[in-house]
């Protein structure tokens, strides 16, 4: 039996065990032992049969029968391409928990969404937030490969993580970042509030099926990789087997390095004579600038993994004692003409390369690894915008409000893009970071202390057997796979030198900011995951291929972990395929 039935408190222990199989209870029963069919379960709930909620705050606000058909998605939300997602037919319903009126004077709940399949595998899943959260998300369990959780018979959840987009944002206090004002609900967001929607929703399982589930999963990137690493840290009884992908777990940290980077790409248009706004950080560089540092990449670092094949394989090795020469020989002469980089756009990546530092040296935040996708448009998007697809820079857009009001203390409201840069850019270095670690009323936490979740303490998660995958793009231009790395480094030390056994990371050349980019992004690590949960079959390698969007649709290698890398087998027949590869150092 998985870690799922043990949980944080002998009181939510005793409430929930007071709702068994077959054992109505004062204030709870089983629908499953009470109920016909899949539909009058579900009809039951919405009737109002009661639940023995582990928070006496739970409440349902819409329960619905779903016949086995396409996902459908809010007027207005567009879908995936074709073919539409299809579902089994299950029981959807919605909750709240926890509602409360902050001190801005804003209304406040837990919200979740929970997917109850016909055909249930006995397993539970969780799927992880993004950004600023905010959003109900659908409660379908998108995995990388393959169909979703909930069509593979999983129970699944998502939640808001403690504040709505629809009524919580404030325009003048950094829109949808301004929850931020409130204790509660930054603390919420940080990651309190996956605990309780995680036992409301096995209390639901519970009565439902008329059984816990056997196993649990969460799955999550960016800030669900946050989620899911505050899960294994803080959280460890709750969760079986974990992925958390480009893990934002120093969001705060990583939000200074948004204002470091922004203010290394605003030299280059200062360098010429240029007002920073918007428009001009969009041009600091061009896709055919960041094409010629592509190259200046490859020409130094590809072959270093033992093939030349437009991909940073041992990206450890790619340092810029040889990258800067590359970018050097593609510099503008004095005399100008032809494709060329300038002195200014070679020193912005180089700043960016240094990451986030005091005028005296110090460290804030570590520098982006020398790779391929630094010249796909997704690093472009999110460092300077890409004005001919309508995006601005997702680093002034979300990354200053968020820094502003989420993770300092006291919050600042921002009001508009404009306002957004003007902050970035103003961004003291020496004296600024210091907001992230105050504690002041009336917040009894700093920032830092409610929103990351960098420990290397994984002990109550390893002794009960858990599971932890954490995949990173190497071009992940929000969140440092530096960072990832050395946490791994400090969690391999703490478990001495024996933390494969229960973690392992698995960097992505090439990826960006959870998928895209020159490289094979395409893997099932929730598979590999399950495997090594439920079969004790640890993964050695996930086989990956590249999408139609790379340079070379259906390439395959394989993901190693670090710090194994993947190298051509001597005398393979056909460099594409993924068994032509080993993982070794």
């Amino acid at each position: 039996m998985g870690r799922h039935a043990r949980f944080s408190s002998a009181a939510v222990m005793a409430a929930l065990l007071s709702s068994c199989a077959g054992a109505p209870s004062p204030g709870g029963g089983n629908l499953a032992a009470s109920a016909g069919g899949s539909a009058d379960r579900c009809t039951a709930l919405a009737e109002g049969l009661a639940i023995a909620w582990p928070d006496a705050t739970t409440q349902l606000t819409s329960v619905q029968y779903r016949e086995a058909g396409p996902l459908q998605r809010p007027p207005g939300i567009p879908g995936p391409p074709a073919p539409p997602v299809m579902l089994p037919a299950h029981c959807e319903l919605t909750g709240l928990l926890q509602p409360h009126t902050g001190v801005d004077g804003q209304d406040y709940a837990i919200r979740f969404h929970l997917r109850l399949p016909d055909q249930w595998n006995g397993r539970f899943f969780m799927q992880g937030g993004g950004g600023t959260n905010g959003v109900l998300g659908d409660a379908v369990g998108s995995v990388r490969a393959g169909p979703p959780a909930l069509a593979q018979g999983y129970a699944v959840l998502s939640q808001d993580s403690g504040h709505d987009n629809a009524t919580n944002s404030v325009p003048d206090r950094g829109g949808a970042s301004a929850f931020g004002f409130d204790p509660k609900a930054r603390a919420d967001y940080g990651g309190d509030s996956l605990e309780a929607s995680t036992l409301a929703a096995k209390a639901v399982v519970r009565s439902y099926y008329g059984n816990d589930p056997r196993y649990s999963y969460f799955v999550g990137c960016s800030k669900g990789g946050q989620e899911g690493m505050a899960l294994a840290q803080q959280y460890p009884e709750l969760y079986d087997g974990i992925i958390a992908a480009a893990p934002g777990f120093a969001l705060p940290r990583a939000a200074i390095a948004e204002a470091w980077n922004t203010q290394a790409l605003a030299s280059v248009p200062q360098a010429r004579g240029d007002a920073v706004t918007m428009q001009s950080l969009a041009t600091s560089f061009s896709a055919q600038d960041l094409g010629l540092v592509r190259d200046a990449v490859l020409e130094a670092c590809d072959a270093k993994d033992g093939l030349a094949d437009g991909m940073v394989g041992a990206f450890a090795q790619c340092t810029s004692d040889i990258v800067v020469p590359q970018l050097r020989a593609r510099q503008c002469s004095a005399q100008g003409g032809g494709e060329c980089l300038s002195e200014a756009q070679i020193d912005a990546l180089l700043a960016i390369h240094q990451g986030a530092q005091t005028s005296s040296g110090e460290q804030l935040y570590p520098g982006f690894t020398w790779d391929a996708g630094w010249a796909d448009t997704g690093w472009r998007i999110w460092m300077t915008g890409a004005p001919e697809f309508g995006a601005p820079s997702i680093n002034v857009a979300m990354g200053a409000p968020s820094l502003a009001a989420v993770f300092s203390t006291p919050p600042l409201g921002l009001d508009g893009v404009e306002a957004n840069l003007a902050y970035l850019l103003g961004y003291d270095f020496d004296s600024d970071p210091a907001a992230i670690d105050v504690v002041a009323a009336p917040f009894a936490r700093s920032a830092w202390d409610d929103i990351s979740a960098r420990s290397s303490d994984l002990d109550a998660f390893r002794r009960d057997g858990g599971k932890l995958i954490v995949p990173h793009g190497v071009s992940d231009p929000v969140f440092s796979i530096k960072d990832t790395l050395a946490w791994w480094d400090e969690v391999d030390a703490r478990y001495s030198r024996a933390a494969d056994g229960f973690v392992r990371v698995f960097p992505v050349p090439g990826m960006g900011h959870c998928q895209g980019g020159p490289a094979t992004d395409q893997f099932d690590d929730f598979g590999a995951l399950v495997r090594w949960v439920e079969q004790d079959e640890a993964p050695d390698r996930l086989d990956a291929a590249a999408g139609p969007m790379s340079p070379w649709p259906g390439r395959e290698r394989p993901l190693c972990p670090y710090p194994l890398v993947a190298r051509p087998v001597e005398h393979a027949p056909d460099l594409g395929e993924a068994a032509a590869f080993e993982c070794r150092r």
